[in-house]
């Protein structure tokens, strides 16, 4: 199983398209003035894709998004936002052939930033600084305590720049991406912006189940998130840690990441939605601006795809108790249980009577069996900072 990804241009539409033979399928992204507006997928056959369900997909896009893209071309096109006054923090572990993809990445960026800083997560090798050295621009940072947040937290304290944009190590961002992601902070009740997040290649079944079930982007519109209309404990849709940026004073003002939650702690994910609910619950606004493209390599094998999904699975029901027992929201545990049963009993009933298009189950039990050690995986990474953090 294996999926084509083609990059149409909404001005230079193709007569046809031919894609290698093992493809059966070809994940179209339609760009619009050099930026992603619509996605949809279209068989391939024999090698050439489908052109009735190429048109069908681009008709149905247009039809949808027309007044959006009137009132875009109405108020005209967008100057980048003041890289100048950024830091670029990478949080990485071990990984030097994704961190030096992702290090070529950030320097075709225009606008550049002000700094790329990577931060080396309790490192068990060299291979890392090795990696930065050859990037004599990059500045190199040890966190020797482990954990993504740590990490975060780290960055957050010795970035020079007054806005930390967080990308990750398998990420690859375009170079209009620094610009975009940090352009809505010229408003000051923005403390946080997100982007949007593509599958870099579909290559295994793996990647093609990741991209279907749990996929990164929040569409192609531009939304503003905050207090007074979105609430605070239900967060998912603002947008993934893969592809954002803060305000440096979230750790002084709202205390940065939570270490006790996200990779490299028994709770496995969550942080970058714990600060996303911290924020807009001290009043302050979100932006998701898909105009931010990255494109994300999605894990490539069955076993780490359900280890991932289990870690997101546990960091739902982590944040879920912290938010309860922590910040002292009940309310938290209704969310919980609703994400739980509204979510997964539809999804689980699919899969056991093998419906078309069905999530694998195996694939969901490992997100269910990740949420019900959710609450204790918490308590474990609290117990372990009182301690001096995870191990």
């Amino acid at each position: 199983m294996a999926t084509a990804l083609i990059q149409i241009h909404a001005e230079q539409l193709p007569v046809r398209l031919r894609v290698a033979p093992r493809y059966t399928c070809a994940y179209i992204v339609l760009r619009r003035g050099n930026q992603p507006i619509a996605q949809f997928d279209v068989p391939v056959i024999e090698g050439e894709v489908d052109a009735a369900a190429l048109a069908r997909g681009m008709f149905e896009a247009a039809r949808v998004n027309r007044p959006y893209w009137l009132v875009r071309e109405y108020l005209g096109q967008e100057l980048p936002g003041r890289a100048a006054d950024a830091t670029i923090a990478i949080c990485t572990r071990e990984r030097p052939l994704d961190l030096r993809r992702a290090l070529t990445a950030m320097r075709r960026l225009d606008p550049c930033a002000l700094e790329v800083l990577v931060v080396d997560n309790a490192p068990g090798s060299s291979e890392t600084r090795d990696v930065v050295a050859e990037f004599g621009e990059v500045r190199y940072v040890c966190e020797v305590r482990q954990g993504l947040d740590f990490a975060r937290n780290r960055a957050l304290h010795e970035a020079r720049g007054a806005i930390v944009a967080f990308s990750d190590d398998d990420a690859t961002p375009e170079r209009e991406w620094l610009g975009a992601l940090v352009r809505p902070f010229e408003d000051q009740r923005v403390w946080c912006t997100t982007g949007l997040t593509l599958p870099a290649e579909l290559e295994t079944e793996a990647q093609e189940w990741f991209e279907r079930y749990t996929p990164f982007s929040r569409g192609f519109r531009r939304r503003t998130f905050d207090s007074a209309h979105h609430d605070s404990l239900s967060v998912g849709a603002i947008g993934a840690g893969a592809n954002m940026a803060v305000r440096r004073a979230v750790l002084t003002m709202l205390g940065g990441f939570d270490p006790a939650l996200d990779a490299g702690t028994p709770s496995g994910s969550g942080g970058d939605h714990e600060l996303f609910g911290r924020i807009l619950a001290a009043g302050h606004d979100i932006v998701y601006e898909p105009a931010a493209v990255s494109w994300h390599r999605h894990r490539r094998t069955w076993p780490e795809l359900r280890d991932t999904l289990r870690g997101y699975g546990t960091g739902v029901s982590a944040l879920m108790t912290r938010r309860v027992f922590r910040d002292h929201e009940p309310a938290a545990l209704h969310h919980g249980l609703r994400w739980f049963l509204r979510d997964h009993a539809r999804t689980v009933w699919r899969a056991l009577r093998r419906s078309p298009g069905a999530i694998p189950l195996n694939l969901i039990c490992a997100e269910v069996a990740g949420w019900l050690v959710g609450p204790v995986a918490y308590a474990r990474s609290v117990r372990a900072l009182r301690h001096g953090g995870p191990r």
